[in-house]
């Protein structure tokens, strides 16, 4: 029997590269997104199955859980973000960046914690980002949501061990995906950064994808509880920024 493995927020981006990735590593992938029309092609493109899901409403969650009755492997990928200050942040722009990027993966692990356990016990990849360990000014209260994405992971790990099911995370860097496009249009601006980046080059959805195929997998049979950053070593370059700044 095919394990099943679910993806929220699957229609593009990271989570599209995640969901063709467990495609090919022989996974029944189920691709879960809040734009029906969108995921549907998706599917329909990489092989996989879709569920129109919107991961802060109970409710949908509730229906697409009923349909899984053994799952290995949840991504809870589904994340939005609102630019501004901290002082121009809404009430409105607070309570979508948590809902979907903290509400929705506590709503989903938890709808699905059966699931997961049904079998041989399951792995969650929770896709935090490098903004949980240094903070963007302007990204409003996104880094605050991608840290507690992080102690979520940590809680979930102690909470689900004794079922079977480990929970780590993956902190994705400087990648490219639609969702930043406009940071990548300017080439010179691209090689300037680049060049601050240890390993000279701004990253792929499928870098992000490979690592959550490992976590994914019985090679990290003994590992939970931590967040892996895919980020081509950016978090380590503070020096480099130093020394960049002072013409060095």
């Amino acid at each position: 029997m095919t394990a099943t493995a679910l993806v929220t927020g699957g229609a593009q981006g990271i989570g599209k590269a995640i969901a063709a990735r467990l495609v090919g590593d022989g996974f029944d992938v189920v691709i879960g997104d809040v734009n029906g029309d969108a995921v549907g092609r998706t599917a329909a493109e990489i092989g996989a199955r879709a569920v129109e899901l919107d991961v802060t409403d109970p409710a949908s969650v509730s229906r697409c859980a009923e349909g899984i009755d053994d799952l290995a492997v949840l991504v809870n990928n589904a994340g939005v973000l609102r630019t501004g200050s901290l002082a121009d942040t809404t009430v409105d722009d607070y309570r979508l960046v948590m809902d979907v990027n903290v509400l929705g993966p506590l709503l989903t692990t938890g709808a699905l914690t059966e699931a997961l356990a049904a079998g041989d016990g399951g792995a969650v990849v929770n896709i935090a980002s490098m903004s949980a360990r240094t903070s963007v000014p302007g990204t409003g209260v996104y880094s605050a949501s991608k840290a507690a994405v992080v102690a979520l992971t940590e809680t979930a790990a102690l909470e689900l061990g004794p079922r079977g099911i480990r929970v780590n995370a993956v902190g994705p860097g400087r990648i490219k995906t639609e969702m930043t496009e406009s940071r990548h249009a300017d080439p010179a601006r691209e090689e300037r950064t680049a060049a601050l980046i240890p390993v000279r080059r701004s990253g792929l959805p499928s870098d992000v994808a490979d690592v959550v195929s490992f976590l994914a997998s019985r090679d990290a049979r003994y590992v939970t509880g931590q967040t892996l950053y895919v980020d081509g070593g950016l978090l380590l370059g503070t020096i480099a920024f130093f020394q960049a700044a002072q013409g060095g």
